[in-house]
């Protein structure tokens, strides 16, 4: 049974053919998950995630099927194991967005059915997939471009990292110190393919091809706001950044925080990519699921 967690637990050639379903028109991929359904568990909202995702199932001809926290119970009303051999009597594939990593592994260990992750604490796959389409749409094959993070360095970071190196790609990261990847982390990327640069500030980023940054302040991360704020002063993207760099793209996953981590001159420019992003969501969901639903169980 395969399941994807993160990026790194596919192979870069396995990535590579998720990357060229992404791109072919959607009657070309026929009806995968014609008389199907998949399930989709949310244990926190969203609106890219949840939109895309139902409509990719849709195009693949199956029925996605909407399932609340609540509903689950997982670890209070049935343990992770149970609630996996459960939907896999229904479903063809679970998606979940969780906040703990955990439950992932902990859904996958039955091998009951094939888990995609939405998004967790640790990783968010699916984005970073969309991000390399963008930028490869956007300006060209990913090992050419010089691509740069501005912020905290998260599981939407963690993830596009792994991608551009599988990819044969290199980022660098403008980012406080108290926000930069663990030891484990810059492990797995420098395994993956490339040795993370870091940058101390904005004012220290040249030349580029994409500028990227995300949320300072997570979805749970409520509590350490004005923590969180101080620290990241100094690294919002802003007009000066983006006219030093006239060529790159803006990149952010949404939902972004206008005036904070960005702002709205940037967001809402000419230089902005943030649309394309997330019309890129679908492609992205709608590959994954084709090509896990059509793996043989190891």
């Amino acid at each position: 049974m395969r399941h994807l967690l993160d990026i790194d637990d596919l192979s870069a050639a396995e990535l590579v053919e998720i990357l060229r379903l992404a791109t072919e028109p959607v009657d070309a991929l026929g009806s995968p998950l014609s008389g199907q359904g998949v399930a989709c568990y949310f244990e926190k909202p969203s609106a890219r995630t949840r939109n895309s995702t139902e409509m990719a199932v849709v195009q693949l001809g199956g029925h996605p099927v909407y399932i609340t926290r609540d509903e689950l119970g997982i670890g209070s009303r049935e343990s992770a194991d149970d609630v996996a051999r459960t939907l896999g009597c229904y479903h063809r594939a679970l998606c979940a967005r969780v906040y703990e990593h955990q439950v992932l592994e902990q859904l996958t260990a039955s091998n009951a059915i094939p888990v995609v992750n939405l998004l967790s604490g640790d990783a968010h796959p699916l984005q970073a997939i969309a991000d390399v389409l963008t930028m490869r749409s956007e300006k060209g094959p990913i090992d050419e471009l010089s691509i740069v993070y501005v912020g905290d360095c998260n599981n939407v970071a963690r993830s596009l990292a792994l991608a551009v190196a599988a990819v044969g790609g290199t980022m660098s990261f403008a980012a406080p110190a108290d926000y930069r990847f663990s030891d484990h982390d810059l492990d797995r990327i420098r395994l993956a393919g490339f040795e993370p640069n870091y940058l101390d500030r904005t004012d220290e980023i040249g030349a580029t091809d994409v500028i990227y940054t995300d949320t300072w302040v997570s979805m749970g991360q409520e509590n350490g706001r004005a923590e969180r704020l101080k620290g990241f002063e100094g690294f919002q993207v802003d007009e000066r950044l983006m006219k030093r760099n006239g060529d790159a793209v803006f990149m952010h996953c949404l939902p972004a925080h206008r005036g904070e981590e960005v702002s709205n001159a940037v967001l809402d420019g000419e230089q902005s990519r943030i649309w394309v992003q997330a019309t890129n969501r679908l492609h992205a969901a709608r590959a994954v699921l084709a090509w896990i639903t059509a793996q043989p169980a190891l």
